[in-house]
């Protein structure tokens, strides 16, 4: 590595290996080539007098990329397409003349971008997969262990822990829905020509406007499209690109708010992330067990949201048939939105991997709010009982008006079922009121609501895709 230049901390410290193959030198270049090798066939196949040697000769240099003579006539020309153009004849003086026949630029470029796009997509498809696997299996160990509920990050109700990870996963079953919509609407840009039109091939074809639309169609065949857009124009529309992103961008907004979850609980030592034997919390207080990979899937998140808004102006500011303001942005924009949503994927996987629940904190938590909510249970059994429920409504608020003064005022523990038990009023013993502060009556149909929505959701989708479920992943960093 030469550590005198700027890496790209992407690839050097988050991405997979996986995804940063699709977005690499030798997977475009390979893809324009099996794009030329596909245009050269379909004009075959429609009567353009090219031979099967021309072909096999281009099919036998379809890896072996020649970027020594690429990139020096590149910088000669100022023109990528037409140096590999240039290149590839080099290695195939039979097919030199009929390669790129017909085509522009964007026949391999937007193609290919396509192509990498819908990979991209099915790579993230099997990573959000597995992590429904990952929180499916906590979600279900702890379906019914009772935990304090939080609205405005205030006690509230309480819930399950499974219940509140349910819906980190319907968040993900939304985005898991968006993204398989997406792959199933991706199509090439095919053979269209310098404008879109389909000119070059129109004249190419003697004019038979049939043979030009076998020849858009034979080429998405044959790189595994069923279909094309009907029209565009130079390029494809660049609202693909946003949209695309858009999937993204749901992705990182559902792993963003999952890990601010897991750091709130962090903080209040219910869950943890894992914490490796090895592993140094701070360079100074050498106690401190930092979310340090929730705060990363947070901060790469943020990336990955605010990249869609560049392909959305990108998109918004094309002119006519094409202008070439795109090129560069779409360069750095796309492939660091994948990477970055890549990276979010596999770390966000290995948290719950190994997320940690201290079972006592979270019990002592609820035990110390479960007074407050108990007090309408608590005051139903006092009036079944004989009680008068003017009266002990009155006790019970000055009884939790005391007993909050005792927490918030004196730091001391919540006393208020000391106080209930000691009035005779409420006519309550000990025992009577375990029954009641029993947490699990307090969860409503959370437990219930858990084995519902795997049944229902999360376990077809896991059914239809075991071949894909399975490995662990292991971070750079």
């Amino acid at each position: 590595m030469d550590t005198s230049l700027y890496q790209n901390p992407l690839i050097e410290r988050y991405a997979s290996k996986e995804i940063s193959y699709l977005f690499s030198a030798d997977y475009k270049f390979t893809t324009w080539r099996k794009l030329w090798i596909a245009l050269a066939e379909s004009q075959q196949e429609l009567g353009v007098n090219i031979t099967d040697q021309q072909i096999q000769e281009m099919k036998r240099h379809m890896t072996t990329i020649n970027y020594d003579v690429a990139k020096k006539r590149e910088k000669e020309t100022r023109h990528d397409v037409m140096s590999h153009v240039y290149a590839f004849g080099e290695q195939c003086p039979q097919a030199k003349g009929i390669i790129h026949l017909g085509a522009t630029s964007a026949f391999v470029g937007d193609n290919t971008d396509v192509i990498v796009m819908t990979e991209a997509l099915k790579l993230l498809r099997k990573k959000i997969i597995n992590l429904f696997h990952k929180l499916a299996v906590f979600s279900q160990d702890y379906h019914d262990l009772p935990t304090l509920g939080f609205t405005h990050f205030q006690p509230a109700q309480l819930t399950t822990v499974g219940k509140r990870a349910t819906l980190w996963l319907h968040d993900l079953l939304m985005d898991f829905e968006n993204l398989e919509f997406q792959i199933g609407r991706m199509k090439l840009r095919g053979a269209k020509g310098t404008t879109g039109t389909q000119a070059s091939f129109l004249h190419l074809l003697d004019g038979d406007h049939e043979k030009v639309k076998s020849l858009d169609k034979k080429v998405a065949e044959k790189m595994g499209f069923n279909d094309t857009y009907a029209v565009t124009g130079q390029t494809y529309s660049r609202k693909l690109d946003f949209e695309v992103l858009s999937v993204l961008s749901g992705i990182a907004q559902s792993l963003h708010k999952m890990t601010n979850d897991i750091r709130l609980l962090q903080n209040l030592k219910e869950i943890e992330e894992p914490f490796e034997k090895n592993q140094i919390g701070s360079s100074a207080m050498a106690y401190k067990r930092n979310p340090m990979r929730s705060e990363r899937v947070a901060s790469l998140s943020r990336y990955v949201i605010a990249a869609s808004q560049n392909a959305a102006m990108t998109a918004s500011t094309q002119w006519f048939e094409r202008t070439l303001d795109d090129s560069a942005n779409k360069r750095i924009t796309i492939p660091e939105s994948f990477l970055a949503t890549d990276a979010i994927l596999d770390i966000t996987t290995n948290i719950c991997d190994g997320l940690v629940v201290y079972k006592q904190v979270i019990k002592q938590r609820v035990e110390s709010e479960l007074p407050f909510m108990a007090t309408e249970n608590i005051l139903m059994e006092a009036v079944r009982r004989g009680g008068d429920r003017q009266e002990l409504h009155e006790k019970i608020r000055v009884h939790s008006m005391e007993a909050a003064k005792q927490v918030k005022i004196h730091g001391n523990k919540n006393d208020l079922i000391q106080r209930i038990l000691s009035d005779d009023e409420f006519n309550l013993k000990q025992e009577d009121l375990e029954k009641l502060l029993d947490a699990r009556n307090f969860v409503g149909r959370a437990p219930e609501q858990v084995k519902d929505f795997l049944t229902e959701f999360i376990q077809p989708i896991l059914d239809q895709n075991k071949s894909s479920i399975g490995g662990k992943v292991d971070l750079q960093v």
